[in-house]
């Protein structure tokens, strides 16, 4: 039997995706090992967000070369769809695949020896049609998990090289979700949470009337499906006609992670977000009128190129404002390829070091005021885990994750529980 390890970077999306190639290689009679342990191959799927996801990715490459010399090192994903062809020459691996189809990695690897590089990145823009690398959680580890319901990204953030590197929307059709979703239930995955590059865009690519909304519904169709979730928003999906069937839909978890990325109108422009703070905070406030217990989350960028201390103030006064339940900051990194990497006035590493400290410091007292507001309420918990004996452990719909003593098994099971202080923890074991 052979084997091979992982060693993935980045986003939900790259976490389905070698979710997929770990079902499809162990069917294929591979054990997978740690990415530590001497492997006959090394998988690492890639990310390019930022600066320090290419500097982990190539240190991958090296870790991998170094635990067995004699080894496969398939470098994949989105680093690789973005490497220069100097680059790749440079990089180390034996196997360069891009996002383009990473299920053929399998034929890949089957002729493949150490130390002769195949290069298969595919140019990204002639993909049309959403690429299947379906999972059923046969091999699962959870009792939840993604389902990757679309690919690639309209919207050219002047920041944001991921459009260039994942192309254009494509989307799932709603029976291939429903029956992933089906298919994970049967093997004891009963919340789904689902994701994508440009979520919110589901369905935009088809001729039929189809959005986002739709689904959601699919996905929870499925008798034993228990709960669904969503990854991340664009705040242009959030309508009223879209809240009020998410509302229909029993199943449907309130927590909405709401992309800002600038609480600064004249960055937001300069960013290309398509929308105000005003817009911005009509949508908060739209979701809590008919979830008002909804955890809104959100990412921000600290330090964009131009961004003065001004327009940092204005962000973090808008943040509270909007009453958010956490934000995850990042310091803007210059990618090249992006109109924003040609701007001006880009605040110096330090700046973007403090300001992304101040945004953290932020989140935690915003994520205590949110604990606040849920005190003395009661909410569904799914129970994922079991942490020690007789304590088990899991989210409610609003995003608390939140441990509970019982002495009968509460794994797979969404039951309400009482919020104390005692029960809602504060330092997420993981991000959804």
């Amino acid at each position: 039997m052979r084997t091979v390890a992982f060693y993935t970077l980045g986003c939900k999306v790259n976490q389905y995706e070698t979710e997929s190639l770990k079902e499809l290689f162990i069917r294929n009679k591979y054990k997978v090992l740690d990415f530590d342990e001497v492997c006959d191959l090394y998988i690492i799927n890639s990310c390019t967000v930022t600066a320090t996801s290419d500097k982990k990715s190539r240190q991958a490459v090296s870790r991998a070369r170094r635990t067995n010399p004699d080894g496969i090192v398939a470098l994949i994903g989105c680093y690789a769809q973005h490497l220069t062809e100097a680059e790749k020459k440079q990089i180390g691996a034996d196997i360069i695949l891009g996002t383009g189809n990473k299920q053929k990695l399998l034929d890949l690897v089957r002729p493949q020896k150490p130390h002769h590089e195949i290069d298969a990145v595919d140019d990204i823009k002639s993909y049309d049609c959403f690429v299947e690398t379906p999972v059923t959680g046969k091999h699962a580890s959870r009792t939840r998990g993604y389902i990757k319901i679309e690919d690639g990204c309209n919207r050219y953030c002047s920041y944001c090289i991921i459009p260039y590197v994942r192309g254009k929307v494509r989307s799932r059709s709603l029976d291939n979700i429903r029956s992933e979703a089906e298919a994970l239930a049967k093997n004891k995955v009963y919340e789904v949470v689902l994701t994508g590059i440009q979520t919110g865009a589901y369905g935009t690519d088809f001729q039929e009337d189809v959005h986002l909304i739709d689904a959601i519904e699919a996905s929870a169709a499925p008798k034993q499906v228990k709960r669904v979730r969503l990854s991340s928003l664009e705040p242009n999906t959030v309508t009223e006609a879209f809240l009020e069937r998410c509302k229909a839909q029993e199943k449907f978890c309130c927590h909405f992670h709401l992309s800002l990325q600038s609480g600064s109108d004249k960055i937001l422009k300069a960013m290309n977000r398509h929308y105000t703070t005003d817009e911005y905070f009509e949508k908060t406030e739209l979701i809590r009128s008919y979830f008002p217990d909804a955890a809104i989350t959100t990412d921000i960028i600290a330090g964009f190129p131009g961004e003065t201390d001004d327009d940092f103030i204005e962000t973090i006064e808008f943040a509270k404002k909007c009453r958010l339940a956490k934000i995850h900051a990042f310091p803007y990194s210059p990618r090249e390829g992006t109109k924003a990497a040609l701007l001006p006035g880009l605040p110096e590493k330090s700046v973007r070091s403090l300001r992304t400290q101040s945004l953290i410091t932020l989140s935690r007292h915003l994520r205590n005021d949110f604990f606040k507001s849920q005190l003395h309420t009661k909410h569904n918990v799914y129970f994922e885990k079991q942490e020690e004996e007789n304590i088990y452990s899991g989210y409610t719909d609003n995003y608390i994750y939140v441990r509970k003593a019982m002495k009968k098994n509460l794994l797979g099971k969404v039951l309400p529980v009482y919020l104390t202080w005692n029960n809602m923890i504060s330092d997420d074991p993981e991000e959804i």
